[in-house]
């Protein structure tokens, strides 16, 4: 606004003119100013793509280009190229706030370089994983399965080849498990079927000791720890048995052997020979065989030795010796005599004779327990009837072959008996080097325990050195199963306080809730904590655990009561934040704040009072179910959105290139309306994408800022041309008044003629010019003195209203009027302060600078017609003075 005080008199002198050179050289350079920057940026453009094409791959030079080139879509050329992790952060670094899609494009290749750094080293992880399970002693099958369940999941082509040949190494191993595994079946198998074949002993043995070397062997293999324990104490076993078993397999084929002898030997010779009490002795003397593999071969022998016997010619009973009679005996001896001879004819009874068969039997089958039993009861039937029964003599020697035969078998299994007791005692020393289970350890020395009692019932009592070397043996191989027990049992007390420890947290909480203390959340996280708890407490004795089982129920059931009946309103809460998120609208701009809301709102709900997992679970699917909807048909809104903005990018490029391709031809007449219609139409199409926004935008007014000037330059040619008018009118007028004030008068018809021959201006300075002119023409003949005289008064008042539009211009005035200048400047200063507008060149708002400026163009209009039409004497200095002002005014357009 008061710029014009601050003018200094150096500036802009009067008189001062470019030269013409120097003009066409200012009008060429406007008009490739507006012609626009492209023009100068395409050799620029130019160079930039050739130094891009020598690049060829060095990303080095890549990113050197990308840093000093100007040009987006060359740099991203050029990025294309750059792949080195180093080089991709420096261009990152630098592209960030300059060149988006460089940036964006530097940021993904790092975040697959990460990625690809992470995959690699969970691959080496992995890889390190197979190698120690490679190493490790005791592979098992699930961590081979979790391996590769890791790795399906991991990108690590380069790692491939290196882990498939440790998984190879592993499967080789696994392998060589399944092989020894099943090996140690069929062993086992073949183990047990070795008694039930009809071999020899000596190739039993034989056999028996080429499964235990087997046996050894894989217990030596490299993949033995994986051999499981139950099954190797269970092949141990059965070929400790089959040892055990072996010399009585023996002697069973041996007495198998000695009867079939036997009865070819009978069979040989003639029945007359043939005694069949006599046989019937001897096949009793014979060995018997143990039932069981030899108990069908026993009874076909037995049976052909019937068949001998059946077919063997019976003797005559003997009748009983009749006792003599004495004349010398008493009639009382007599009779007792003759008691006697009636109870020895009378025999046993037919109890003792049945007892008496069974006992035969059953030492024919080998049950000496049983014999031994029946011979017992023999010997107290006897006892009872000791008076009342007498065996006969066949009877008697019959009752002595069979105890002898139970005294032979006895002492045999007496033998055998010590043998199977010497082994059992080994068996129990062995079992602590087995490194058997706790349980199955005592169920081993039980069961060799049950087994040395049956061999007491079968073999009869063992040797007291015997007994104590197996008791000493079953309780060194008991004691840590024993210890264990201790603990187990003692673990079992210490569970039991635990629940009781747990029962009365559950009880104290019982009573804070009651007395309104607890809060629900906490009330959930200890109902939570003590379940798991009581899952987790360990083995409780069967009475102790039925009854802390009841208190721990009824407990819970009175936490869990209240607690479920204020879930159940949370749940409704849940429910209605759920129905409130799906009456969402996605189009509505404020869908993102009102679903953060509800999220916050469900978080402090989950906060106060946790569901049931089953329950929480189920309702949180359906809130992120629900969620996940609305943001999917937002971000279909967004991509119509995005694609409608698209279009609108399309359309707004399209009016920038219509400019662009109008400015180079449009005139000053249809300018005007090529930009409103352009205005009007870019006003109607609706947003672009924020990202070109600023791009389209700068576009577009570019394009209308280069049509604006070329009207701008159009305009002011107009002005210079009407501005040289003007002046020659006015030297034609000035010289006019010259000639009046001089006094000659020659030469009036010239003037007319050369006032028509200069072009009309407008409308309002041709009447104030042809009213001066005509009123100086009137003048010329006569009046001369009087029009003469108002020249030299307007003189002053010229040079005045001259410097105040010198002024207002901006125009220095010269050195010799720096005073008035002044002076004046302050008066107008004054005037401007008094009036509260600065006469056009400012206001307090956008609006009235708008209004001051056109009214401070229409003041200067009329300032220049009233200067123009004041008729006064001019010199030299005061018309050039007056050009110049002319001049400038139509130059800026005034």
């Amino acid at each position: 606004m008061f710029e014009f005080l601050f003018k200094r008199p150096g500036d802009n002198k009067p008189g001062d003119k470019q030269p013409a050179g120097q003009e066409a050289q200012a009008g060429q350079a406007a008009s490739t100013g507006a012609a626009g920057p492209g023009a100068a940026a395409t050799p620029q453009r130019a160079l930039q793509a050739e130094k891009l094409s020598r690049i060829q791959g060095d990303e080095a030079a890549a990113v050197e280009f990308v840093l000093q080139c100007e040009f987006s879509e060359l740099r991203l050329t050029a990025a294309e190229t750059i792949q080195s992790p180093e080089l991709l952060e420096r261009v990152h670094t630098a592209m960030r706030n300059t060149d988006r899609r460089v940036a964006k494009l530097m940021q993904s290749r790092l975040d697959a370089h990460r990625h690809r750094e992470a995959e690699r080293r969970r691959g080496e992880t992995m890889l390190e994983q197979a190698r120690s399970l490679l190493k490790d002693a005791l592979l098992t099958p699930n961590h081979v399965a979790d391996l590769d369940r890791k790795w399906a999941v991991i990108a690590a082509p380069e790692l491939q080849d290196e882990f498939g040949a440790v998984r190879a190494a592993l499967a080789q191993r696994l392998e060589a498990q399944v092989q020894l595994q099943r090996a140690m079946i069929d062993r086992l198998a073949a183990l047990r079927r070795l008694p039930s074949e009809p071999l020899p002993a000596a190739e039993l043995a034989i056999k028996l000791e080429a499964l235990a070397q087997e046996q050894a062997q894989a217990l030596q293999a490299p993949e033995q720890p994986s051999l499981p324990r139950g099954l190797v104490a269970e092949v141990g076993l059965e070929a400790q048995k089959l040892q055990a078993s072996l010399h009585e397999i023996e002697a069973g084929q041996a007495a198998l052997a000695a009867r079939e002898a036997f009865l070819a030997a009978q069979q040989d010779k003639p029945h007359a020979e043939l005694n069949p009490e006599a046989l019937r002795k001897e096949w009793q003397r014979l060995p018997q065989a143990q039932q069981g593999a030899h108990g069908e071969a026993m009874a076909a022998l037995q049976q052909r030795f019937e068949a001998l016997l059946a077919s063997l010619p019976q003797p005559e009973a003997r009748k009983p010796r009749e006792p003599k009679e004495t004349p010398a005996t008493k009639p009382k001896e007599q009779g007792r005599i003759e008691g006697k001879t009636e109870g020895r004819a009378r025999g046993a009874d037919q109890h003792f004779l049945d007892t008496m068969d069974a006992m035969e039997a059953a030492l024919q089958q080998g049950s000496l327990g049983t014999a031994a039993e029946l011979d017992k009861g023999l010997k107290e039937a006897r006892e009872k009837n000791m008076r009342g029964m007498h065996l006969t003599p066949a009877q008697s020697d019959r009752l002595a072959h069979v105890r002898a035969e139970l005294k032979r078998l006895s002492d045999w299994a007496r033998w055998g008996g010590n043998v199977s007791r010497e082994e059992l005692i080994k068996s129990v020393e062995a079992l602590p080097t087995q490194n058997l289970a706790m349980s199955e350890l005592a169920k081993k020395v039980g069961t060799m325990r049950e087994r040395w009692k049956a061999l007491d019932s079968l073999s009869g009592a063992a040797p007291k050195s015997l007994w104590e070397r197996f008791d000493a043996a079953c309780g060194a191989a008991y004691a840590p199963a024993a210890a264990h027990f201790r603990h187990l049992a003692d673990e079992r007390h210490a569970n039991a306080a635990r629940g009781q420890g747990l029962i009365d947290e559950a009880n104290a909480e019982i009573a804070r809730l009651q007395s309104g203390e607890a809060e629900w959340k906490h009330v959930a996280g200890t109902v939570q904590r003590l379940r798991l708890a009581w899952s987790h407490l360990g083995a409780i004795d069967r009475k102790e655990k039925k009854r802390l089982d009841s208190l721990f129920t009824d407990a819970l059931n009175t936490l869990q009561g209240p607690l479920e009946e204020q879930r159940k309103g949370e749940m409704a809460e849940r429910e209605d934040i759920i129905e409130a998120a799906a009456a969402i609208d996605p189009h509505d701009r404020h869908a993102l704040d009102t679903m953060r809301a509800l999220q916050q709102r469900w978080q402090e709900h989950a906060r106060a009072l946790p569901l049931e997992r089953k329950s929480e679970q189920a309702l949180w699917q359906r809130f992120r179910a629900v969620c996940d909807e609305i943001f999917q048909r937002r971000k279909e809104s967004m991509h119509e959105a995005d694609i409608e903005r698209r279009a609108h990018e399309a359309a707004k490029e399209a009016i920038s290139a219509r400019l662009e391709a109008a400015a180079a031809e449009v005139s000053p007449a249809s300018a005007g309306k090529l930009l409103r219609d352009a205005a009007a139409e870019w006003q109607a199409i609706g947003p672009v994408p924020r990202a070109h926004e600023a791009r389209v935008e700068k576009r577009y007014h570019a394009a209308v800022a280069q049509i604006q000037q070329q009207l701008e330059a159009a305009r002011r040619a107009v002005g210079l041309a009407q501005a040289g008018q003007l002046r020659d009118k006015l030297r034609l007028v000035q010289a006019l008044e010259q000639q009046v004030a001089s006094g000659d008068g020659a030469g009036d018809a010239d003037w007319e003629a050369r006032w028509s021959a200069l072009p009309p201006l407008e409308a309002d300075m041709e009447r104030a010019l042809r009213a001066r002119f005509d009123a100086a023409l009137g003048a010329l003949p006569e009046g001369r003195d009087g029009y003469a005289q108002l020249l030299e008064r307007n003189r002053g008042t010229l040079l005045n209203e001259l410097l105040r539009a010198e002024i207002r211009a901006g125009i220095d005035s010269g050195p010799e009027f720096a005073r008035e200048r002044l002076k004046l400047q302050v008066e107008v200063l004054q005037s401007s302060l008094k009036s509260g507008h600065g006469g056009g060149h400012g206001a307090g708002h956008k609006g009235g600078h708008k209004d001051g400026q056109k009214s401070g163009q229409t003041g200067g209009s009329a300032q220049l017609r009233e200067l123009a039409a004041l008729p006064a004497l001019v010199d030299a200095r005061t018309a050039s003075r007056i050009e110049q002002l002319f001049m400038r005014l139509a130059r800026e357009g005034k």
